[in-house]
């Protein structure tokens, strides 16, 4: 006799209500974390989104680069701007010596060619104005070789207003103003160089020597102003029978002044 075993109605209803429940809750749970991630997405922003989308930071990286950008660029420039300034200074101080070799061949004229090619070819900037100094006082000597004293003097006057404290220029210019027999300006140059070399004995020693030269300069230019001032004086006076002859000066040898008097 065969045996048919039968499952029971009742368990199998409980079971299948069981795995319901947990399909259920499967779906209860499915539906949470979609919900979650809905809001998470709709409400906030992770690390990542946040380093992509912050416009500000995007912002400040642009601006940082460009800044170094410009550093670099700056940095580029300036290296350059030295290796010109170089460039230049070799070819001036070139210029400089082919004149200082024409010079101690006596070739005055050609050495003054040199040192102004030198002073054309110099920018005027704080870097080449000793060099440009040095070329004017340069073509002062050349030009007093030549006996051209006036341009020496300006040549001088050039340096020195480049560079005042420059000795050499004041010498050359003291030079030349003696040679032209402008001693109390000569003197000038020389007390100055003394005030930047005191132990300068050159100096001291040339200023004994004029000083006595400028005196009897000034002397003599006095007698001509007074001889002038009388000749012009009796061609006025002579309207009314008088001369300055009637006139006597008379020096007063404590003040140097003079009073006049008048004679018949």
């Amino acid at each position: 006799m065969v045996v048919i075993e039968q499952v029971s109605t009742s368990s199998s209803t409980e079971e299948n209500r069981d795995r319901k429940k947990v399909l259920e809750d499967d779906d209860d749970q499915s539906a949470v974390a979609r919900e979650v991630e809905a809001s998470a997405s709709d409400g906030f922003e992770t690390a990542s989104d946040g380093e992509h989308d912050d416009p500000d930071k995007a912002q400040e990286e642009v601006d940082a680069t460009a800044w170094q950008e410009h550093q670099d660029s700056q940095q580029e420039e300036a290296v350059s701007e030295d290796r010109l300034i170089q460039r230049t200074l070799t070819q001036l101080n070139d210029a400089k010596l082919e004149g200082n070799k024409l010079y101690g061949a006596g070739q005055y004229e050609e050495a003054l060619e040199k040192y102004e090619l030198a002073l054309h070819t110099a920018p005027e900037k704080t870097e080449f104005v000793e060099i440009r100094s040095i070329c004017h006082a340069n073509r002062a000597t050349c030009f007093l070789k030549l006996g051209k004293y006036e341009d020496a003097i300006k040549e001088s006057t050039k340096a020195l207003e480049l560079n005042p404290g420059y000795a050499k220029a004041l010498n050359r210019r003291a030079e030349a103003h003696e040679k032209l027999e402008h001693f109390d300006e000569a003197i000038a140059d020389l007390k100055k160089i003394l005030e930047l070399e005191p132990s300068n004995v050159q100096a001291s020693r040339t200023i004994r020597h004029l000083e006595p030269k400028a005196e009897l300069k000034r002397e003599k230019m006095k007698e001509e102003m007074i001889g002038k001032l009388k000749e012009m004086g009796n061609s006025l006076l002579g309207r009314f029978g008088m001369s300055l002859d009637n006139f006597k000066a008379v020096e007063d040898p404590n003040t140097g002044s003079y009073s006049i008097s008048f004679q018949q």
